[in-house]
C-alpha cells in the first residue's frame, strides 16, 4: 500500500507541479502589481470589518475558520520534514511560496466570494461553485468535489490524528488508542453543532494557540540569540545554493520548501477558502485581502516560528532522497515533530515535549474541524438537490473513524495519504483559477477605484460584466442599492471611465 501511495506521489507531486505553483504565484503578483504589498494596510484593517449577518460569519470569524484549517501539522511537522530533506535553505523557500501564495489566495478567495450561494440560509461556496458557475464546466465541478471529500473527508483527517498522537505519546506515554478516543469524542461534540458552532470555537482558539507558540519561539531565540546571525546566514546561502554543505542540493530545497509551503497554507489548492466564502462582506476583494493575510501568519510567522526553533538549537538531521546524511544531530529521529520537541526541550527541559504535543493538538484538531466543514460543503455540493441529512452524518462518522484509525497507522502511509490528497485537489484548482483569472482582476480594479473615491467599496457583478454571481445579483443585502438606476448608471460610468 505504502509503495502504490508513494508512485502516486511521484506523478503528482512531480517538478512540474512545484513550478506551476512558483510560476503562477508570480504571475498574479506581476498581474496585481503586487498587492499582498499595496494592500497590507487593508489587509490588517479588513479583518475586523464585516460583522457577519444571519445567513454568513464575520471576517474575523472566517480568517480564523481558514487559519484553524492552513494552521496545522504542517506548521510543525511539515516544516522538519522539509529541513530533513531539503536543508535549512527549504525554509527560504517556503517564504517565497508564502509572498507568491498570498496573490494566488486573493484570487481564489474573490472568486469563491463572487460565486457564493445561499444553501439552507448559509452561506456556501469554493472552487466546485466558482467552477460550475464561472467556467460552466459542470463535470469539473462535481470532480473538484468528490476529490475534496475523499481528500479532507479521508485522507487528510489520519495524518492530522497521527501527528497528534505520535507527540501525545512520546511526551505523556499516553497510548494512541486512548488519544485517538478522545479526539473523536470532541471533534464529534463540534462537528455535530453546524457551522456557526465551527466559525466560534474557531474565532476563540486560533488566536490563543497562535500567540503561545510565538511567544515561546522568542524565548528560544532570546536563550540562543548568538546564533540568529549564523541561523539566517545557513538559510540564505543553502536555498541559492553557496553553502559548503548544502550547495549540492538545492533543487531538494526548492522542492521540498514548496512543497510544504503549499501543503502549510494551502494557497491555490482551494481548500482554505470555504470558511472566506461564507462570509458577510459588501465587497469580495475585501475578503480576498483578509486571506491574503492569512498565508502571511501561517508560513511568515507560524511556520519561521518553528523554523528559527530547530535550526537555532541545531536539533535537526538532513539526509535527502537517495543520499547520505549531510547532518546528523539527532541520530536516527524520524522526521516531524520530534525535532521541534527536542528543540524547546534543549532549552525549557521538561518543557519541550509537552508543550508541542499540546500545540500539536490544538493545530490539529481545529484543522478537523475546518477539514469537516470543506467536505461538507462539497458533498452538499456534489449531491445538489437530493435530501442528504442521513449522507452528512455519515460523513461525520466516516471522519471520526478516520481519525480514530489514523491515530494508530504508520505515520510514513500517513504523510504520503496527506500528500496525495493536497496535490490531487492542487492540480484541479490551479488551472480553474487561472482561467477565471479575468474576473479576479476586475473585482479588484473595481475595489481600488471605489477605494480611491473614497467611498466603502461595494459590489455589482452586473456592472463588471460577470455572470453567474447570482447572490450578489438577488439576495445580497447590498443588492437593493443597486434597484435604482441612476445609481446603476454611475457605477457603470465610473468603472468604464476609470
Amino acid at each position: 500500500m505504502e509503495t502504490f501511495i508513494n508512485w502516486l506521489n511521484g506523478i503528482v507531486w512531480s517538478s512540474a507541479l512545484v513550478y506551476v505553483f512558483l510560476g503562477v504565484g508570480l504571475f498574479y503578483s506581476l498581474a496585481t502589481r503586487f498587492l499582498q504589498i499595496r494592500h497590507l494596510k487593508d489587509m490588517r484593517k479588513l479583518i475586523f470589518d464585516g460583522g457577519g449577518s444571519a445567513t454568513g460569519v464575520s471576517s474575523f470569524q472566517g480568517l480564523a475558520m481558514t487559519l484553524s484549517s492552513r494552521v496545522g501539522i504542517g506548521n510543525v511537522a511539515g516544516v522538519a520534514t522539509a529541513i530533513a530533506y531539503g536543508g535549512p535553505g527549504a525554509l527560504f523557500w517556503m517564504w517565497i511560496m508564502a509572498f507568491l501564495g498570498a496573490a494566488t489566495s486573493f484570487v481564489e478567495t474573490t472568486l469563491a466570494q463572487v460565486y457564493k450561494v445561499k444553501e439552507n440560509g448559509q452561506l456556501r461556496g469554493g472552487p466546485s461553485f466558482y467552477i460550475e458557475k464561472g467556467l460552466k464546466m459542470k463535470w469539473l465541478a462535481v470532480l473538484y468535489a468528490i476529490v475534496t471529500v475523499v481528500a479532507q473527508g479521508m485522507l487528510l483527517p489520519a495524518l492530522q490524528a497521527n501527528t497528534v498522537a505520535v507527540g501525545i505519546e512520546t511526551a505523556f506515554e499516553i497510548k494512541p488508542s486512548v488519544t485517538g478516543i478522545l479526539m473523536v469524542m470532541a471533534l464529534g461534540v463540534i462537528i455535530f453543532g453546524g457551522v456557526k458552532r465551527i466559525a466560534k470555537f474557531a474565532e476563540i482558539l486560533v488566536p490563543f494557540m497562535a500567540i503561545g507558540y510565538i511567544l515561546i519561539c522568542f524565548i528560544i531565540l532570546g536563550v540562543n540569540f548568538s546564533e540568529i546571525p549564523h541561523m539566517f546566514s545557513l538559510i540564505i546561502t543553502s536555498a541559492i545554493g553557496t553553502d559548503a554543505t548544502f550547495g549540492g542540493i538545492i533543487g531538494s530545497a526548492i522542492a521540498w520548501g514548496v512543497r510544504r509551503g503549499i501543503y502549510s497554507n494551502a494557497a491555490g489548492v482551494g481548500s482554505e477558502i470555504y470558511g472566506a466564502a461564507a462570509v458577510e462582506v459588501s465587497h469580495p476583494a475585501k475578503q480576498g485581502l483578509v486571506q491574503s493575510f492569512a498565508v502571511y501568519v501561517d508560513t511568515l510567522l507560524i511556520c519561521s516560528a518553528t523554523g528559527f526553533m530547530i535550526l537555532s538549537t541545531g536539533m535537526y538531521n538532513v539526509t535527502p532522497d537517495g543520499m547520505k546524511p549531510l547532518v546528523n544531530n539527532l541520530g536516527g529521529v524520524e522526521p516531524g515533530t520530534i525535532y521541534t520537541q527536542k528543540a524547546v526541550e534543549s532549552v525549557l527541559t521538561g518543557v519541550g515535549a509537552p508543550f508541542v504535543a499540546l500545540a500539536i493538538l490544538l493545530f490539529s484538531f481545529t484543522t478537523l474541524v475546518a477539514y469537516y466543514y470543506s467536505a461538507e460543503t462539497c458533498l452538499g455540493y456534489a449531491l445538489g438537490k437530493v435530501k442528504r441529512v442521513w449522507i452528512e452524518h455519515i460523513l461525520k462518522f466516516i471522519i471520526l473513524a478516520i481519525v480514530f484509525y489514523g491515530s494508530i497507522k504508520a505515520a510514513t502511509l500517513a504523510w504520503g495519504l496527506g500528500d496525495l490528497g493536497i496535490g490531487s485537489m492542487a492540480w484541479l484548482n490551479i488551472f480553474s483559477i487561472l482561467f477565471l483569472s479575468k474576473q479576479a482582476f476586475k473585482v479588484l480594479k473595481d475595489y481600488e477605484r471605489q477605494k480611491k473615491e473614497g467611498k466603502d467599496p461595494v459590489f455589482d457583478p452586473a456592472m463588471l460584466g460577470i455572470k453567474g454571481a447570482d447572490y450578489w445579483e438577488k439576495e445580497h443585502k447590498y443588492s437593493e442599492y443597486y434597484k435604482d438606476d441612476e445609481a446603476q448608471e454611475e457605477h457603470k460610468q465610473t468603472f468604464i471611465s476609470s
